[in-house]
């Protein structure tokens, strides 16, 4: 991970909270139906501070990573108040160290809009992942109205200099990383979504 994109999100943590109080009132209940899928040993990609561990059920076995540094230390309050196991490591998720087929399954929230090679970060989750491991995502994408998205591609360079890019192509990325796609839901618009998928066998492809 490049030190730019560490030290913007270092300096993001000093609000990060701040910013996400609307999201968990809007969103979170369809977080906690989606990560109450999670079975057997658990990643979740970009921990942040730590906000989403609450929606886990209790009881789990979850590695939580983040490539910031900050962004973790806020986070080890919320990893102890949790009714289970969460281990923190700090980590980039394209490049990770874990061996192939470690998790039954991968976790991600508001993550992709984030990793500055969604593709690469999406491919190493597929190694990392058994072969009937699943992937559960909420996620902000690109929407596909013609007029609404390329005004989201034109704004995108603007809004990535402080925070995530807003027109990430997220469906496209899994199915090209190794992924089938079992389910595609719309929460809001198709702007928000929820994924669930599985790595392509020989028979799917």
């Amino acid at each position: 991970m490049s030190s730019d994109a560490i030290k913007k999100w270092n300096s993001a943590s000093k609000c990060f909270d701040f910013g996400e109080r609307g999201e968990e009132a809007r969103y979170g209940s369809y977080k906690r139906h989606l990560f109450a899928k999670a079975k057997g040993k658990i990643m979740m990609v970009a921990a942040g501070t730590g906000q989403d561990f609450k929606q886990f059920p209790s009881g789990l076995e979850i590695t939580a990573i983040d490539f910031s540094p900050m962004m973790l230390e806020k986070a080890k309050k919320r990893a102890k108040e949790y009714k289970g196991d969460i281990i923190l490591k700090e980590a980039d998720v394209t490049n990770m160290e874990f061996p192939d087929e470690t998790f039954d399954t991968v976790v991600t929230s508001c993550t992709f809009c984030s990793v500055p090679d969604p593709l690469k970060g999406l491919e190493e989750i597929n190694r990392v992942l058994k072969h009937d491991g699943r992937l559960l995502m909420f996620e902000h994408v690109r929407v596909s109205n013609f007029l609404l998205g390329a005004m989201m591609d034109a704004m995108n360079p603007f809004v990535n200099l402080f925070g995530p890019n807003i027109n990430r192509r997220t469906a496209d990325n899994i199915r090209e990383a190794g992924f089938r796609i079992t389910r595609e839901y719309n929460i809001y618009l198709d702007m928000v979504k929820l994924f669930e998928a599985e790595k392509k066998t020989t028979q799917s492809m």
